[in-house]
């Protein structure tokens, strides 16, 4: 049934005292005669393993090893690995290896992290939809998500820090964070729209209006981040790399907002001609007297 049963088959223990009992044994052929051991083998002698292990089915060995994240570069040290176990595996047939512990740890939380990255882009769209009651203009504000992502990434860069999963953790709530400026400017759009002031005009009253608002909030985010991003302590390493996300992907985040989201509503608008859609937000005013 359910159970299991261990099945040894032995020679004798007389005939197995000693490693000079190997040549003499007898190994079947495959025509049914006995022949010798050494007629058909050879034997070298050597180091063993003390204990075989086995993952499903294949021989496995373990290498393991303590890295001081405080001296090296952990991701470099993978790279250079990496490359040096591909041309051992390929050079040796029938052999393969993963990388275990943190390694796989963090191949599986960013598998995580792609599920949460679709969610968080699906819930901040449909927060921006509703209110707005468009398609279409959720994208404009999203549309500088991935500019703080970049301004993220050239934050590692200046702190000379490499991407961790704290890093990735910090882009996904930066997302969350970048759209605030651009929200702001295009609902100050809509309204000047609906008190039926013309496309252009109301797109540069947004610039003019809201950049102090806009940078105010970027730089006082930023200074609260500062006294994070440049501890020198132990403690605060390992929370580090989500402030760098946050802080310098919101400042570069800053400046493309108030270059990119004009731009990105005067296209959409013109796009709403070109197609003989009907205009966004802006209301139709009654004129009769």
């Amino acid at each position: 049934g359910r159970d299991e049963v261990r099945v040894f088959v032995r020679y004798p223990e007389e005939e197995r005292r000693t490693l000079e009992s190997l040549d003499g044994m007898r190994i079947r052929t495959p025509g049914g005669v006995e022949v010798p051991f050494s007629e058909v083998a050879e034997a070298n002698y050597g180091r063993g393993f003390s204990a075989i292990r086995r993952v499903d089915r294949n021989r496995t060995i373990n290498v393991t090893a303590d890295v001081n994240k405080d001296n090296v570069d952990l991701e470099a040290i993978k790279r250079d690995l990496t490359s040096f176990l591909d041309q051992a595996v390929r050079d040796h047939a029938g052999v393969s290896y993963t990388l275990e512990g943190e390694a796989r740890e963090q191949r599986e939380s960013f598998g995580s992290l792609q599920v949460g990255l679709l969610f968080v882009l699906f819930a901040i769209y449909a927060l921006l939809a509703i209110p707005f009651r468009s398609y279409l203009q959720p994208l404009i504000v999203m549309s500088v998500i991935p500019f703080g992502v970049a301004g993220a990434m050239l934050g590692h860069i200046i702190m000379g820090m490499s991407l961790t999963i704290m890093s990735i953790m910090g882009m996904l709530a930066l997302s969350g964070v970048v759209v605030n400026d651009s929200l702001v400017l295009v609902d100050f759009v809509n309204q000047r729209r609906r008190e039926g002031v013309a496309l252009r005009e109301a797109i540069e009253r947004a610039g003019i209006a809201r950049l102090r608002p806009v940078l105010l909030t970027s730089l006082t985010t930023f200074a609260g981040l500062m006294p994070l991003i440049f501890e020198k302590s132990t403690q605060a390493q390992f929370l580090k790399p989500m402030a760098v996300s946050l802080g310098f992907g919101v400042i570069f985040a800053t400046v493309v907002t108030l270059l990119l989201i004009p731009v990105n509503y005067l296209l959409l608008e013109k796009l709403r001609q070109l197609f003989g859609r009907a205009p966004g937000p802006a209301a139709v005013t009654d004129t009769a007297a």
